[in-house]
C-alpha cells in the first residue's frame, strides 16, 4: 500500500508540474538581467516583493519534487578545478586526471623510447598518455607514502615553478611534522654534502636526510634525483612523455606541464600521508592500552595472592606498589569485604 500511495503521489505532483510552470514562465522574467521582478516591472511595493517570494517557493518546490529524480547538482556543491588544492580528491579516478588534462604529453618527435609502454597512441602529432596505466601507478605511489608516513618517515615535496610553490607547500601541510616541501630551488649538494652545507655539528645532531622525496617537475630537478639515488632515498616523480621513467624509482605517467594534475597528484599523495599518520597515531594508542591493560592485570593478580596469602604480614604493600607504578591511589572497592 505504501508504493501505491508514493505513485500517486507522484502522479499528483506530476500533473500539476505542467501548469505550475506555465504559471512561472507566465509571471516571472528569468532572462531579465536587471535583477528581480515580477511580470513585466521591477517590484517596488511590499505586494510585488511578496509575489516574488511566492515565485521562488513554487520554482524552489518544482527543483525539489524532481531532485529525487535526477541531478541535484547545484552552484554550491558543483566541482570546481581552483578546488582541487583546497579540497583534493582521496583516490585518483581516470575522470578526473583528465578533466586535468593529464594525459596530454609533448609532441611526437620528442617522445622518449622508453616512455613507449606508458603512451595511448598519437593525435594531432602529440603524444596521449594512457591514464590506465597513469591510475594503479598512482595508487601504487599513494600505498607508498601512507606507509612511509606510518613509520615515521620524513617526506618531501619538490616544486620549482612558480605555478608549484602553493601545491607543494599545501601538500606538505596536510602530512603535519613530517611534510617538508622546497619550492624555490635544489641546492647541489643537500644529500651528498650536507657536512659542508649545513656545517658537521648540524649534520651529525639534525636528519636532514627525507625517507621519500615527491618531485612535481623531475627534469628541472635531476641533480636532485641524481643526490637521492646516491643515498639511497627513493623517488617519486610526473613522468612526461619527453622523459625516461626509469630516472625516478616510482613513476606515475602524467602531463608535467599541468597546475591541475599536479594538484590532482600532490593532493592524493598528502591526502595518502596523512591517512598514514592516523594509522601511526592509532597504533600507538592500542599499544598503550595493552599496556596498561596488562600491568592493571598484573596488580590485580598480585593483590589476590596477597589478600588471600596468610604469611604475608603488610597489609598495604600491594596498595604501595599501585602508587608507585601509576602514580595515584588505589581504587577503592575492588577488594572491600
Amino acid at each position: 500500500m505504501s508504493a501505491l500511495r508514493a505513485c500517486n503521489n507522484l502522479r499528483n505532483s506530476l500533473r500539476r508540474v505542467p501548469r505550475l510552470a506555465r504559471h512561472i514562465s507566465d509571471s516571472v522574467d528569468v532572462e531579465s538581467n536587471d535583477g528581480p521582478s515580477v511580470g513585466d516591472h521591477v517590484p517596488r511595493n511590499f505586494e510585488d516583493w511578496s509575489a516574488l517570494q511566492l515565485r521562488r517557493a513554487e520554482v524552489g518546490t518544482l527543483i525539489d519534487i524532481f531532485s529525487d529524480y535526477g541531478s541535484n547538482r547545484r552552484q554550491e556543491n558543483a566541482f570546481r578545478l581552483r578546488d582541487s588544492v583546497r579540497r583534493p580528491v582521496a583516490n585518483a579516478t581516470v575522470s578526473s586526471l583528465l578533466a586535468a588534462g593529464a594525459h596530454l604529453g609533448h609532441a611526437t618527435s620528442r617522445m622518449n623510447p622508453n616512455f613507449m609502454p606508458y603512451a595511448y597512441g598519437v593525435r594531432a602529432n602529440s603524444t596521449v598518455i594512457d591514464l590506465d596505466h597513469t591510475v594503479p601507478l598512482l595508487r601504487r605511489a599513494a600505498n607508498l607514502v601512507r606507509a612511509v608516513a606510518f613509520e615515521g618517515g620524513q617526506i618531501l615535496f619538490i616544486g620549482t615553478r612558480p605555478d608549484l610553490r602553493k601545491i607543494v607547500k599545501t601538500a606538505a601541510g596536510r602530512i603535519g611534522k613530517q611534510g617538508y616541501y622546497i619550492s624555490d630551488r635544489w641546492i647541489p649538494g643537500t644529500l651528498t654534502n650536507s657536512s659542508e652545507l649545513f656545517t658537521p655539528a648540524v649534520a651529525n645532531e639534525v636528519e636532514v636526510r627525507p625517507d621519500l622525496v615527491i618531485l612535481l617537475n623531475p627534469l628541472s630537478n635531476i641533480t636532485c634525483i641524481r643526490e637521492c639515488a646516491l643515498t639511497h632515498i627513493p623517488t617519486i616523480g610526473i613522468i612526461d612523455s619527453d622523459a625516461d621513467p626509469r630516472v625516478v624509482m616510482y613513476p606515475i605517467p602524467a602531463n608535467d606541464e599541468s597546475p591541475q594534475t599536479a594538484e590532482i597528484i600532490a593532493g592524493i599523495l598528502s591526502i595518502a600521508g596523512r591517512e598514514g599518520l592516523a594509522l601511526q597515531m592509532e597504533d600507538e594508542v592500542r599499544v598503550d592500552e595493552a599496556i596498561h591493560q596488562e600491568r592493571d592485570e598484573e596488580f590485580w593478580d598480585a593483590l589476590e595472592r596477597e589478600e588471600h596469602d596468610p604469611d604475608i604480614l603488610e597489609e598495604d604493600a600491594a596498595e604501595q606498589r599501585y602508587e608507585e607504578e601509576h602514580g595515584a591511589e588505589l581504587p577503592i572497592g575492588r577488594f572491600d569485604h
